[in-house]
């Protein structure tokens, strides 16, 4: 009994070791780390093309912030019967595309770009448009639109970071479940709202 205790024991052991067999060893890990120290969070391991991820995300950036932009308009410029629960949505949009837009700027920096935050250069950069709307439901419309097109490229661009950078793919998997969550919202206040629901301010 006590013999085959301890070869269960072995094989347990053995196993153990083989599970972490991919694990680099700890000296080579720390040579690694004192290499390039300049570069940051961006290690030998990481194989993905900088410049190309950060370009990815500068202008998943700039949507983002075309898209607070068009929010805060909906949100000054709303009226009507149904405007200040819509207004409110609006409000709340703007601040959490606010809060995607700084994670997206941080990890730019993380991985050693720069935010490119230019004004002159957001609309052309970004993947959704800036519409205004003239209707509280054109705004509504236009908002809905623009988040189905940052679903689509945020998911293609979880797609193609892959396990090569979890952590982006990481971040973005959440900023594309937040965008979900806003269509999702945006259906909604389109089905409560009559098709000729109120105009802007003009």
């Amino acid at each position: 009994m006590a013999q085959a205790k301890r070869e269960r024991a072995a094989g347990a052991a053995a196993s153990a070791a083989a599970d972490t067999s991919f694990l680099t060893d700890v000296a080579t890990l720390r040579e690694r780390a004192r290499q390039h120290i300049g570069e940051g969070a961006v290690t030998s391991t990481y194989t993905l093309p900088t410049e190309t991820v950060v370009k990815v995300l500068n202008d998943a950036l700039a949507t983002e912030i075309v898209c607070v932009l068009r929010y805060k308009r909906h949100y000054f410029m709303a009226e009507g019967i149904h405007a200040e629960s819509v207004k409110a949505e609006f409000l709340e949009h703007a601040n959490e595309e606010q809060s995607h837009a700084d994670r997206i700027a941080e990890r730019i920096v993380q991985l050693g770009g720069e935010p490119d935050l230019a004004p002159d250069g957001l609309a052309s950069r970004s993947h959704s448009q800036y519409v205004a709307g003239e209707t509280l439901r054109e705004m509504v419309v236009e908002d809905l639109v623009a988040e189905r097109i940052a679903i689509d490229s945020y998911r293609e661009i979880v797609q193609w970071l892959g396990d090569r950078d979890p952590t982006t793919r990481k971040m973005m998997e959440e900023i594309l479940a937040s965008e979900e969550e806003h269509a999702d919202d945006l259906v909604s206040l389109l089905e409560g709202m009559p098709k000729d629901e109120g105009r802007g301010h003009g």
